[in-house]
This record gives structure tokens, C-alpha cells and sequence, in this order.
């Protein structure tokens, strides 16, 4: 089937339709020999293909069979990303690099120090060039160690910046414990709301069928079923295609629920019907990192809100996501689940590895839901923090979400309209605000959200 660049509509589209199912296959390689967000150091690679089959980070990075394809937003000048795909490709001694934003296509090779540009065409000449460019970094062409001498234009911008990392990297931070009831839906919501009123910009994601998070963000607004907007328009929709359903299309706002609002990806109840299908579909665990890559920039901090399960959307979280909060009421029961954590978090690790990503980092155990009782404080609560570190093998945040009443009452807030009572439920951040007795626990989520920029280094 020929390609069409008409049909890409932004840089997620340009991976998908014209570099994995197109280009990839054209060029002879099969799923094992490409690998995709391949993370090396601190260079970060949209794709990376070889001669032979590879597995990542077993793989020497110094190996000239291999070709490096990056791929941009149609909108993009392909000249402005020309300096960081040189920075690629002398680092890692990587003889080809494919750049292309859907309406032109350009191949690179390395010259010691420097990059040559020795082919280049428009979306629409692909098929008609696809025998040159298969003669240049085809696989088989890569195999027999083709290499091309005389270059038909000379890369000369040596005044131009070299960059090692994206100019804006989002951080997403997932927040899972298999144990329930440890406050994980108030930590996610209310991090969320305190990072906001820092200045951040923040996309929350409610992957758990239960919907709490959905709710406790004011979006579930009707009664009855037929009434029901969210049904057609949830966080699974992400994961059905990579084709259609991108993230503004299925993000809301956040509804009188802070100040000042919060973008969510919402969740709903019928998220259990449809995982059977989606766990079939392997490709669709890596979805979400897809989606999340095309608003990279639009947001400094993704939260994604999981179950608490080892099931397929915790999986998905746990994969696209670059840190791990852990709240625990540090009690006996939820501790018992802490190696089970810890044997999940291996399993996705290794996934990670497989698609290039590096492990997911731990920020900590975050204690929630903890008693405020004077002497539970001065005798309980010291041992049960060593325990974390100590038995667990796991580091324990500084900041302690304590069990206050004041959290319980901002997520039940309700309004009177007439006769009916409607759910109106706030942050304890926006709850503070006309609430005095919520100020302590508005406090201690600021200095969470301050930890949690501290711990992934954004300013």
C-alpha cells in the first residue's frame, strides 16, 4: 500500500504510518531488529534499526550497521533538528540517520565529526525513491556493509548548538500500590492540584476502572446512564488504536475542582469490558507512551492514577511512566504488598528494556492516611518508617500525608441545586482556600509537590 503524508497529521502519525508500517517493512526490517524510544545515556532515540537482530542494551551502541530515525511533527522545518541528529550519530559512532517529518525524508551518514546529507526526498516521491533509499540503509544494503562516498550536499552548520537532551521533557509519575485503601486516589488528585498552583503544567490520567480520580475531579456530572459522557470518551480509547484517538480529543478539564484547572484523561467503569481485547493486543501496552509523546511539549508533569492490581492497565501505566510514588498507610497489611511491588516492577522493567526505556525510578514509599494521635506519633510511627528502608529495601519520602478529615470532606463536597444535592468535589488546595481546617493538609501537599520537583529535577 503507498504511502500517503496526507494522512499524517502529527509526529505520532509520522511514526506510525510512514516509519512502522511503511518504511520499516519496506526496508527488510522485521520486529526484532528495530527497537523504538530507545533511551541510551542521556540520549534519547525515536528508533533505532540494525543489520541484525539486537537486544537493547545488550547491543553495543558502537555499531555502524545500524540507522537512527527520528521523527517530527509535519509543521516542523526538518533543518532545525539537523544539529541534534549529528550529536546522535558521532556519539554514538552510528553511521546512518533517517530525519523525516512526513512531507520530506532526508538520510544522513557520519563522517568522523560531522554528518553528510546524501539523500533527500519529499513524502509523495517515496515510493517512486524507495530503491535508492533501500540501497543506502536497507537492511540487507547495511549487512553487506554498503557504504556511500560522494555525498550530494555538505552539512556546514558547525556554529549551531549541540543539544543532549529534549529541549522539554515531560516527567510522568505513576502513583500504584497492589494494596487499596492506602490513599492513593487523594495522593494523585491533590499532588496533581498542588503542582498546578506551582506553576506547572499537569495532565492527570485515571487508568483505574473505579473512576475515583475521574470523580474526585468534578467530571462525572450526571445520574443516569443515558445521561453518560464519558463512556464513548476515556483513557481506553487511547489504548484501542495508534491511528485515531490522541490525547486533546479525550482530555477534559477538570470541573470546579482547582484553581486553576487541571487537563484529565478521565476513566470509566467499562474500562473492565474491554481489557480482555486490549491485553490481546500486545502492541497496545506501549500505546499510551505514543500518545503521551505527541503533547510532550503542551505539559511539565503527567500523573497517571493506577489499580490496585498487577492487571493489564496497571502494566500500561507502569510502562509509560518515568518515576514511582508508593503510598502506603505503612501498616502490616499494605507492607506485606511492598514485595509484590517490587516483583511487578521487575517484570515491567524488563519490558522497559526490550523497548529501550530505563527502569522506572522509584521516588519512594510516600506514608498516607497516617494517624495524627500524639502518641501513636511519638511511639508507632518512627518504627514503622524504618521498616520501609530496612526490611523493605525501598526509600521513604520525606513529606507524610496525615488522615485528616478535612481530605475526605473536599472530595464529598456536594452543591444544592433546588430539591437535588450534586457531587462538587474539590482540591484541598481550592478547599483551603475558604476552609481553615484544610490548611494543614493543603500544607503537606505543597511540601509533597515540592519533594516530588525536587526528586525529578524540575525546576
Amino acid at each position: 500500500m503507498p504511502f500517503n503524508p496526507e494522512l499524517c497529521r502529527n509526529e505520532s502519525e509520522v511514526e506510525s504510518k510512514l516509519i512502522v508500517q511503511y518504511l520499516l517493512p519496506q526496508l527488510g526490517y522485521t520486529p526484532d531488529t528495530w527497537h523504538q524510544e530507545v533511551a541510551i545515556g542521556s540520549i534519547r532515540l525515536d528508533f533505532l534499526a540494525f543489520a541484525a537482530q539486537v537486544i537493547p542494551f545488550v547491543l553495543d551502541a558502537n555499531s555502524p550497521l545500524s540507522v537512527v530515525m527520528e521523527a517530527k511533527h509535519p509543521k516542523q522545518n526538518l533543518n532545525n533538528h539537523v544539529p541534534r541528529l549529528r550529536h546522535y550519530l558521532t556519539s554514538l559512532n552510528v553511521r546512518y540517520g533517517l530525519l523525516t517529518n512526513g512531507k520530506e525524508i532526508r538520510i544522513y551518514q557520519k563522517s568522523q565529526y560531522d554528518i553528510q546529507l546524501i539523500f533527500q526526498c519529499s513524502g509523495k516521491e517515496v515510493e517512486s525513491k524507495l530503491d535508492k533509499i533501500k540501497g543506502l540503509i536497507g537492511r540487507d544494503s547495511l549487512e553487506e556493509g554498503q557504504l556511500v562516498d560522494k555525498p550530494e550536499v555538505q552539512i556546514t552548520e558547525n556554529n549551531l548548538n549541540l543539544e543532549t537532551k529534549r529541549q522539554h521533557s515531560v516527567k510522568t509519575i505513576a502513583i500504584y500500590h497492589n494494596k487499596g485503601g492506602v490513599g492513593k486516589t487523594t495522593v494523585a488528585v491533590n499532588l496533581a492540584a498542588a503542582l498546578r498552583k506551582k506553576g506547572k503544567s499537569v495532565l492527570l490520567i485515571d487508568i483505574d476502572s473505579q473512576a475515583n480520580t475521574t470523580f474526585a475531579t468534578g467530571l462525572i456530572k450526571f445520574q443516569f446512564d443515558e445521561d453518560d459522557d464519558l463512556r464513548e470518551q476515556n483513557v481506553s480509547c487511547l489504548l484501542e488504536s495508534s491511528d485515531f484517538n490522541f490525547i486533546p480529543e479525550i482530555m477534559r478539564q477538570s470541573h470546579y475542582f482547582n484553581n486553576p484547572e487541571i487537563d484529565v484523561v478521565p476513566s470509566h467503569i467499562n474500562l473492565i469490558d474491554k481489557q480482555d481485547t486490549l491485553t490481546r493486543i500486545g502492541v497496545s501496552k506501549s500505546r499510551l507512551i505514543l500518545k503521551l509523546k505527541n503533547v510532550e511539549k503542551n505539559y511539565d508533569i503527567v500523573i497517571i492514577d493506577t489499580p490496585p492490581s498487577r492487571d493489564y492497565y496497571a502494566e500500561v501505566a507502569l510502562i509509560a511512566s518515568d518515576y514511582l510514588i508508593i503510598p502506603s498507610d505503612l501498616k502490616p497489611f499494605a507492607n506485606q504488598g511492598l514485595p509484590t511491588v517490587k516483583n511487578f516492577l521487575k517484570q515491567i522493567n524488563e519490558f522497559r528494556e526490550l523497548m529501550g526505556k530505563l527502569p522506572i525510578k522509584i521516588i519512594g514509599v510516600l506514608a498516607s492516611k497516617i494517624s495524627t494521635n500524639p502518641k501513636f506519633l511519638q511511639y508507632t510511627f518512627p518504627r514503622q518508617r524504618s521498616v520501609i528502608s530496612e526490611r523493605y529495601g525501598l526509600p521513604l519520602m520525606e513529606a507524610v500525608i496525615y488522615d485528616r478529615t478535612s481530605l475526605s470532606e473536599c472530595m464529598n463536597n456536594t452543591i444544592t441545586v433546588g430539591d437535588l444535592e450534586y457531587p462538587d468535589p474539590k482540591s484541598v488546595t481550592k478547599y483551603a482556600e475558604s476552609k481553615t481546617n484544610a490548611q494543614q493538609s493543603a500544607m503537606e501537599f505543597e511540601m509533597l509537590a515540592k519533594e516530588v520537583l525536587e526528586e525529578i529535577g524540575v525546576n
